[in-house]
C-alpha cells in the first residue's frame, strides 16, 4: 500500500550530484512558462482595464461573477503537444468563447483583467493562469488579475506559482470602468485606479504565499529547497488525544503531515505538508513534468509519490491529444513508473482507479492535479485539487505548500427517502449554499446514521469541487473499514481518527435527509437544482442520457440505474426513448458489470443496459468536459450523472442537466427528465437500495 517515502536517486547521481543550483538553468524561455524574475519594487505595472461585464444585467452595472476555468481555457485548448511549446494552445484559447477578442485587447494594453466574485472557480487546469500571463508577455506586457471575493483557490495558488499578480479587492472591482488606467506596485501590492484617483489595498497574502510570489514562482522556490528536501526523511506523526480533540479531521491529517513539527495548524497558516500520493492526469502531467525537470534537472532523482492516469484526452482520435499523452508515457518509462502508479487508457478515471488499487487510504494527504481529487475525502483522506506546478514541486521535494482553511461541518441525519442517493444529497446541499457555496472552507462531512455507502460518499466528496470547498472529508468509520476489508486492504498505515469533540467550526449545519428528494440541476450550475418531480411536470426533452464519470461511475451507481431499467421493463422488451450511454468509473468496474448479478435475476448490469439500447463506453472523462464523440453539439441537451453543467462544459453550445444514475435511467426510458416514480415504480428498499 502507498506510504510516504524518502527520496530515491537515479543511477549515477548519488548524493545530489547534478542537481541544478543556477536558477536560470534548464529554463526554456520560448515556451512562455518559465519562472518570472523576482519582484522589483521600482517597477510599477501599468495598463488599462479589461472588464468582464455581466451582460444579463443591462447597462454595464455589474461585473461578471463565477467565471470558471472552462471559460478561461476551453478543454480543447488544454493540450500540450510537446514540452518545448507547452503554452501555444493555451494562449490561443484564452477566453475563446467568452471574449473572442481578448488577445487583441490585451496586446493593445488592456492588461488589468477585472471580474466579479468567485473568479476562476472549477478545474485545476493551470493552463488558464499560464495562458493569461503568456498572452501579455508575448508583447512585453504584464497582466494583473483584479477580482472580488472567494476566487478559485486552485487558480489563486497557481497564479502565485507562476508569478501572475492577483489582486482581490471588491472595492476596486466595483469602481472600475471601461478604459480606466491602472497601476500596480508589486512591492506593496497596492492597486491604483489612476483615472479615478483611488487606491486600494487588496486582501493580504500569507507570508509564505508572498515569499513564493516575490521569489518569482514555485520553480525558484523548488530549486532553493531541493537539496534540503533530499536530505530530509519524511515523518508523519499523529497528534495526541488531548491535542486532537481540538482539531477537525482535516486539521489532524495536516498536523500529522506537516514538515515542521513546530508549525501551528491554524486557519490562514501556509505550511509545507508531506504528500502520500501526487497524482496527475494525461492532461495535467506535461506541465508537472516540465516543472519537475526545471527544478531537478530531470535525471537526478525519481519523482516522489508520483502517479499518472490516462483518462482525459485518450479516446478523442486526435493526433495532438496523442502527442500530449505520449509526454506522460515517456516520463513514466524514463522513471520506471508502472501499474498501478501508471494507468493506461481504459484502466479508469483516476479518482476511481487509484482507490481501487489501494493507493488512496484513510489519513492520507493527497494533492492531485485535478479539481475532483477532493473525491478522496470519501475514503477518509484529505484530497485537494492543485495545479501542475504544485504537483511538479511536490514530485521534486515530497511536499507541497498548503494554506490551512477555515472549517465548517455538515451533518447528514435522518432516514434516506425513496430513490435518494449521494447525487441528490449533494445537489440539495449546493442548492442551499447558493452563490456563496463553501467559501473555500474545509468541509467535515458527517454521516450520523452510517447509512451512506462509499459510492454515495464519493459523489458528495467529489462535488466539493463544485461547492468551491478546499476539501470535504468523511472521517473513517465502519463503512470505510468494510470497504477496504472487502478489497483485502487490511493493514492500513494510519490510526483511526475523527473530528475532535472540541473542534471549532465557523459554520455548523445539518441536512435532514427525510426532506431530500430526487434532484435535477438545470444549466448552468450544479447549485441550480430542484426536485425532479417538479421538472418532470415541464416535460423537458433531451438528445442524450449519459451515466458514469468520476462522480457516479461505481458498480453501485450503475447497478442503481440497471435496477430501474429492469423493473420498468418488467420482463417485456423495451427500448430507451433517447440514446443512453454508460461510462464505467474504471476498467475494473467495466469488467464487473459484465458479470451476472443475482439482484438482476442473473443478468449483468451491461446486459440490462444493452437490452434497452444502451451503449457501454471506455472508462474516461471525455464527454464530461466536452471531448470525444459523445460531446454535445450546439443546440443539444443531455441529462447526465456528471458533476458539472457549466456553459460549454459538455460541448460548445450544449446544455447539461445533472441527476443521479437512477433519475438519468428513468429519463432515458420516458423520453423527458423525470424520476423513477414517473415510470410508475414504487420504492422498495430491498429491491432498489444499493
Amino acid at each position: 500500500m502507498q506510504r510516504v517515502e524518502p527520496v530515491r536517486f537515479k543511477s549515477g547521481a548519488p548524493d545530489g550530484v547534478g542537481i541544478p543550483v543556477n536558477p536560470a538553468s534548464s529554463v526554456n524561455p520560448s515556451n512562455g512558462v518559465s519562472p518570472s524574475s523576482s519582484v522589483n519594487p521600482a517597477n510599477l505595472v501599468r495598463g488599462k482595464a479589461l472588464i468582464f461585464w455581466d451582460l444579463k444585467v443591462p447597462g454595464k452595472r455589474k461585473k461578471l461573477d463565477a467565471i470558471d476555468t472552462d471559460q478561461i481555457t476551453p478543454a480543447s485548448d488544454c493540450v500540450s503537444e510537446s514540452l518545448d511549446a507547452l503554452d501555444a494552445r493555451w494562449k490561443a484559447g484564452a477566453f475563446r468563447y467568452l471574449m473572442p477578442d481578448f488577445r487583441a485587447r490585451v496586446h493593445r494594453g488592456e492588461t488589468f483583467l477585472v471580474a466579479g466574485d468567485r473568479f476562476a472557480i472549477g478545474s485545476s487546469r493551470e493552463m488558464s493562469p499560464a495562458g493569461l500571463k503568456a498572452v501579455a508577455e508575448e508583447v512585453g506586457l504584464q497582466m494583473v488579475i483584479v477580482c472580488g471575493q472567494n476566487m478559485g483557490d486552485i487558480f489563486r495558488r497557481n497564479a502565485f506559482n507562476l508569478g501572475l499578480e492577483v489582486v482581490q479587492s471588491p472595492e476596486a472591482v466595483a469602481d472600475a470602468r471601461d478604459g480606466d488606467a491602472f497601476s500596480f506596485d508589486p512591492s506593496s501590492r497596492r492597486l491604483t485606479n489612476e483615472a479615478q484617483g483611488r487606491t486600494y489595498d487588496p486582501l493580504p497574502l500569507t507570508p509564505k504565499e508572498d515569499e513564493i510570489r516575490r521569489s518569482g514562482g514555485i520553480v525558484t522556490m523548488g530549486r532553493r529547497e531541493l537539496r534540503a528536501s533530499i536530505s530530509r526523511v519524511p515523518v508523519v506523526e499523529w497528534p495526541r488525544a488531548d491535542e486532537a480533540r481540538h482539531m477537525t479531521s482535516t486539521e489532524q491529517v495536516i498536523w500529522a503531515h506537516r514538515m515542521s513539527k513546530d508549525a501551528g495548524v491554524t486557519p490562514g497558516a501556509t505550511l509545507a505538508v508531506y504528500a502520500d500520493l501526487l497524482p496527475a492526469s494525461d492532461g495535467t502531467a506535461p506541465f508537472a513534468i516540465h516543472t519537475f525537470n526545471q527544478i531537478t534537472g530531470g535525471d537526478v532523482i525519481f519523482p516522489r509519490q508520483a502517479a499518472i492516469a490516462n483518462d482525459h484526452f485518450v479516446f478523442t482520435g486526435k493526433a495532438a491529444d496523442d502527442k500530449q499523452t505520449n509526454i506522460g508515457r515517456a516520463f513514466a518509462v524514463l522513471h520506471g513508473i508502472e501499474k498501478p502508479y501508471y494507468a493506461t487508457p481504459g484502466d479508469g478515471i483516476f479518482h476511481f482507479y487509484f482507490p481501487e488499487q489501494g493507493l488512496i487510504l484513510p489519513g492520507q494527504f493527497v494533492p492531485g492535479a485535478d479539481s475532483h481529487s477532493r473525491a478522496y475525502g470519501a475514503y477518509g483522506a484529505v484530497g485537494i485539487g492543485v495545479g501542475s506546478t504544485t504537483l511538479g514541486f511536490g514530485w521534486s521535494t515530497g511536499y507541497i505548500y498548503a494554506t490551512v482553511p477555515r472549517s465548517r461541518r455538515v451533518t447528514f441525519r435522518g432516514a434516506l427517502q425513496p430513490w435518494v442517493s449521494g447525487k441528490d444529497i449533494v445537489l440539495e446541499l449546493l442548492r442551499r449554499w447558493g452563490a456563496a457555496q463553501a467559501q473555500g472552507m474545509s468541509v467535515e462531512l458527517v454521516d450520523a446514521g452510517r447509512q451512506l455507502p462509499m459510492g454515495y460518499r464519493n459523489t458528495i466528496a467529489n462535488m466539493m469541487a463544485e461547492a468551491e470547498a478546499f476539501n470535504g472529508i468523511f472521517a473513517p468509520d465502519e463503512v470505510t473499514a468494510a470497504w477496504y476489508q472487502a478489497r483485502g486492504f487490511l493493514d492500513l498505515p494510519y490510526p483511526r481518527f475523527g473530528p475532535g469533540a472540541d473542534a471549532a467550526y465557523e459554520i455548523d449545519e445539518a441536512i435532514e435527509l427525510t426532506g431530500v428528494r430526487p434532484m435535477i440541476a438545470r444549466p448552468f450550475s450544479p447549485g441550480n437544482a430542484c426536485e425532479a418531480e417538479e421538472i418532470a411536470r415541464e416535460r423537458i426533452t433531451f438528445d442524450k442520457a449519459m451515466i458514469g464519470s468520476c462522480t457516479n461511475g461505481s458498480y453501485g451507481d450503475l447497478l442503481s440505474a440497471a435496477l430501474v431499467i429492469r423493473a420498468a421493463a418488467g420482463g417485456s422488451p423495451m427500448k430507451a426513448a433517447k440514446p443512453l450511454v454508460i461510462f464505467p468509473g474504471s476498467g475494473n468496474v467495466a469488467r464487473q458489470i459484465e458479470r451476472p448479478d443475482a439482484r438482476l435475476g442473473g443478468e449483468s448490469i451491461a446486459q440490462v443496459f444493452r437490452s434497452v439500447g444502451g451503449q457501454i463506453r471506455e472508462s474516461w472523462c471525455g464527454p464530461c468536459f466536452g471531448q470525444g464523440p459523445d460531446a454535445l453539439h450546439r443546440g443539444e441537451r443531455a441529462i447526465t450523472s456528471f458533476n458539472r453543467n457549466w456553459q460549454n462544459r459538455m460541448g460548445i453550445g450544449g446544455e447539461g442537466y445533472l441527476a443521479s444514475p437512477a433519475v438519468v435511467a428513468a429519463s432515458a426510458l420516458v423520453g423527458y427528465m423525470a424520476p423513477p416514480s414517473e415510470l410508475g415504480l414504487e420504492w422498495n428498499p430491498e429491491v432498489f437500495g444499493v
